[in-house]
């Protein structure tokens, strides 16, 4: 259903009997905004493991960007008090902010889309437009005064307090995010934030690895040790995410279950038969080991 034209009027989207394109970004008239989100298996785009697309208003598609980078990244947790709080391997604020600097300084006159890119060392948000005349990759990060590529679309955003009317944009980024990169390809700019390393992967002396309080640890990620910290007899996959609290199957096994048996830290009590229903899983002496250093006498 379309909007009633006298409060496009309102907003300013509504001109002599036009709408203007504000209006198909905020109210999803036809064409509909699109959205295009991918998952790749190693560093390169050579492998997809997941791509979705998604269309309607530049509202609804900030949300699904979010969503999408939260649901395909790495989130650690920390306790605050009794209070169990998700850490993103990557600042929440940061790339929800990449996301919505795409939608609103992108260039509406290129059909191409936004995209989040979703690498196993990095992830991308791409708008289509280059920077604005007078801003350099060189300047962008200390640049004072921005010029808005759409500032009836910007001035929205800003009175749903979605962004700010001095430019804080990259400011904003940069500080949640001292690593993220800038770029621009064929008339695409680029939003690069690096992963932190998850455990398993090789790793250099520069490199920290990250841990669900963000700071830099060894080997073991902190969902093992979670694990390694409640298995204190033989248990079975259900008793072991019920401890944890954890409600996704999927979830559990790829971060907790399969980095702990790979590690050696569990075995199967029935190792010839994986998939028993009657499967549970103990301590190995290795893990026992492990176990006694994150819980000392």
């Amino acid at each position: 259903m379309d909007p009633p034209p006298n409060a496009l009027k309102s907003l300013g989207l509504h001109v002599d009997g036009h709408y203007l394109n504000a209006a198909r970004v905020f109210f999803a008239m036809p064409p509909a905004l699109a959205l295009r989100c991918a998952v790749f298996a190693t560093c390169t785009s050579a492998t997809i493991i997941d791509q979705h697309d998604f269309n309607g208003d530049i509202l609804t598609l900030i949300e699904e960007a979010e969503k999408y980078i939260l649901k395909n990244i790495r989130i650690g947790m920390k306790l605050d008090g009794l209070a169990r709080l998700d850490v993103p391997e990557i600042d929440r604020e940061a790339f929800r902010e990449a996301i919505i600097n795409a939608f609103c300084h992108r260039d509406y006159r290129d059909p191409d889309e936004v995209r989040i890119a979703i690498f196993h060392d990095r992830v991308e948000v791409r708008n289509p437009g280059r920077l604005m005349e007078g801003v350099t990759l060189r300047t962008l990060k200390t640049a004072k005064v921005f010029r808005r590529r759409n500032p009836l679309i910007a001035d929205l955003l800003r009175r749903i307090h979605l962004i700010e009317a001095w430019g804080r944009g990259i400011p904003l980024i940069i500080e949640k995010a001292p690593h993220a990169r800038f770029s621009e390809i064929a008339s695409v700019f680029i939003t690069e934030f690096p992963r932190p390393p998850a455990a398993g992967d090789s790793v250099t002396k520069s490199q920290p690895r990250f841990d669900a309080t963000g700071q830099v640890t060894g080997q073991v990620s902190e969902e093992v040790k979670r694990l390694l910290g409640i298995v204190r007899k033989e248990m079975s996959r259900q008793e072991i995410q019920f401890a944890l609290a954890l409600r996704g199957r999927e979830n559990f096994e790829a971060r907790y279950l399969k980095p702990a048996l790979e590690a050696a830290f569990i075995e199967r009590t029935i190792p010839d038969k994986p998939n028993s229903r009657l499967q549970k899983y103990r301590l190995t002496e290795k893990g026992r080991g492990f176990a006694a250093t994150l819980n000392p006498p």
